[in-house]
């Protein structure tokens, strides 16, 4: 146990997290260069396209040090988008130590702060790193600066590297073996295995990863879930290298995978404890604390025959992401699907592009909202996410929308646009100071539903990309709620509805009638498109008709024989416009989704 050190790597969104995963892997010679490739850890199509880390992931380098001596190095890749926080929070409980990577040329950043945060709450070694020294614009020595006061970190723990070129990479190796403790526990007492991630394979069941606090396991022993009391045999255990490498037993202290033959999706929970059925310990380890969903859609497949498999693919999902949760729902326009929460947009536009990919089916989602607290005359209170359950507006007697406390790092020179993109946005109780010239840290109380539709997008193009952005659930305060629904030739599409305030309604109302005008086919009679708050309506948009030239036959002679043949034309598309019905194409709702 004195000679593994297990710790993971966390920092801002594109700070080069992956990239000095990659460099650490080549390092220890654990991929040939001709196996190699660019986030080798990250696995997910999505995840290389991107650029981004989405789901964290384990890797065990043997390292030489120095010193001569052998070590076993278990690293965690870590996500760095605000969405993916819960991954970070567990990955970092199975480690002691851990790298804060920084940018020399971006600094400190609101991640850096909310993820340094979540290191100390778990009483972890912290090393600091300055990445990408190898930049033009790079400035280690006032990032150093940063690094010291802002954050409060011992300036000679510094290390200096660029993940790109491999730079540094090596003092950054030794400074693991030297600053960061070995686990501690002990291999002769009953098994405590921490359940930390899990995922899904087709052929061998769940594949468990698990670091062993105290005992032993090895194939052929019994296990026992102590949330569910459920018992598998074990099959085989091993240890995550560039592939699964099997071993013949998982001792105290470390990080590793349990293959049981488990089947059913809902029985491996992270958090959870596994111990022996023969032998098991006394009380299970503290899991993690429940993760809180902020935003609420719906989902349907085009195709109802597809209902089965969407079920049977958002239930692997989950298990490979612990922060979704789903239940089932129905609307009269779209048929049957499921009531999703994610933890962000970002989030909901993952787990939209892996059903549609990894499990090849077509989705609709419905607008995103958050959840509201309606309390009403009698007094009952209603936990309220969807607009088809807005109770009736007599009965109301105030309605409590959730706020957050968004801190956000900008260059000054970008004050006066993020100002007023947060006036926009109600927000309140603004804050900033300056951590260091040059810079703004800016806190502001904002209303979660402004937040989730296109905020983080404006930000980035107020600020050319500089911005960066990190929110915690506040508290939830009184608001002016109103359920806007949309019709289409005067019947309204359920899927549509959202909940919004009053304020921006008709603006929003108005957004989603032109951006369907733009997508629903023209018909043979005129479409309205309205939008409605209860019986008025807020706004309007026509989509004209079709229309035969009936006049072409008729040359010369009186007006009104052209006249007559018009009236007819227009009883015609009367009668046709009352039995006429509108199919609203899959691309119409995406487009209401969409920001501008």
């Amino acid at each position: 146990m004195q000679n593994i050190r297990n710790f993971s790597i966390i920092a801002h969104i594109d700070h080069g997290k992956s990239t000095l995963a990659d460099r650490m892997i080549q390092s220890c010679q654990q991929v040939s260069n001709r196996d190699f490739k660019n986030q080798l850890l990250d696995n997910m199509d999505i995840e290389r396209e991107r650029g981004i880390t989405i789901k964290s992931q384990t890797i065990c380098l043997p390292y030489t040090a120095n010193d001569g001596k052998e070590y076993i190095l278990n690293l965690v890749d870590t996500p760095g988008h605000v969405d993916f926080s819960y991954e970070v929070s567990r990955a970092l409980s199975s480690c002691e130590g851990t790298l804060l990577l920084v940018d020399a040329a971006q600094g400190v950043e609101a991640q850096t702060l909310a993820n340094l945060y979540l290191a100390m709450e778990n009483d972890l070694e912290i090393i600091p790193v300055i990445n990408k020294i190898d930049l033009p614009s790079a400035e280690p020595e006032s990032v150093a600066l940063q690094i010291e006061e802002d954050l409060g970190l011992d300036g000679e723990l510094i290390q200096q590297c660029s993940a790109k070129t491999g730079v540094g990479v090596e003092e950054i190796l030794e400074a693991i073996v030297k600053h960061i403790p070995p686990p501690e526990g002990d291999s002769k007492a009953p098994l405590q295995g921490l359940i930390f991630d899990a995922n899904y394979d087709p052929f061998r069941g769940t594949i468990i990863s698990i670091k062993i606090i105290n005992g032993t396991v090895k194939a052929g022993d019994t296990i026992k879930f102590m949330s569910n009391n459920s018992e598998y045999r074990v099959e085989e255990v091993g240890l995550f290298r560039v592939k699964r490498e099997a071993v013949k037993l998982l001792s105290a202290g470390e990080v590793g995978y349990i293959l049981a033959g488990v089947k059913t999706v809902s029985d491996t929970r992270p958090g959870d404890t596994i111990t022996l059925v023969d032998n098991p310990c006394d009380v299970a380890l503290e899991g993690f604390k429940t993760v809180q969903q902020v935003v609420f859609s719906s989902i349907y497949p085009i195709a109802t025959d597809d209902y089965e498999a969407l079920a049977t693919a958002l239930e692997k999902l989950q298990l490979n992401d612990a922060a979704l949760i789903f239940q089932k729902d129905t609307s009269a326009a779209l048929g049957f699907g499921f009531r999703c929460g994610f933890l962000g947009l970002l989030h909901l536009e993952v787990i939209q592009e892996r059903l549609e990919r990894e499990f090849d089916i077509s989705l609709i989602l419905t607008v995103p909202s958050v959840k509201y607290n309606f309390y009403l005359k009698d007094k009952t209170v209603l936990e309220v996410d969807n607009p088809a359950y807005f109770p009736d507006p007599m009965q109301i007697d105030r309605v409590e929308e959730p706020y957050i406390k968004a801190t956000i790092l900008i260059p000054d020179k970008y004050m006066g646009g993020l100002m007023t993109l947060c006036m926009e946005r109600r927000g309140e109780n603004t804050n900033y100071h300056y951590p260091m010239p040059g810079r703004i840290e800016f806190t502001c109380e904002l209303p979660l539903a402004e937040v989730i539709y296109d905020f983080y997008d404006k930000l980035k193009s107020i600020t050319q990309g500089y911005g960066s952005f990190d929110y915690e659930l506040y508290d939830y305060r009184k608001s002016d709620l109103v359920k806007l629904d949309i019709l289409v030739n005067g019947e309204i599409v359920d899927a549509l509805s959202q909940l919004a305030h009053r304020n921006n309604a008709r603006a929003r109302g108005l957004r989603a009638c032109e951006r369907l005008k733009e997508e629903i086919p023209r018909q043979m009679f005129k479409i309205a498109i309205q939008a409605a708050i209860g019986g008025t309506i807020v706004a309007r948009t026509n989509i004209s008709a079709l229309r035969k030239d009936v006049t072409a036959k008729c040359y010369g002679g009186d007006i009104s024989r052209k006249r007559k043949l018009l009236e007819k034309q227009k009883a015609g598309k009367k009668r046709m416009k009352t039995v006429g019905n509108v199919d609203i194409p899959q691309k119409a709702f995406l487009a209401v989704l969409k920001s501008e």
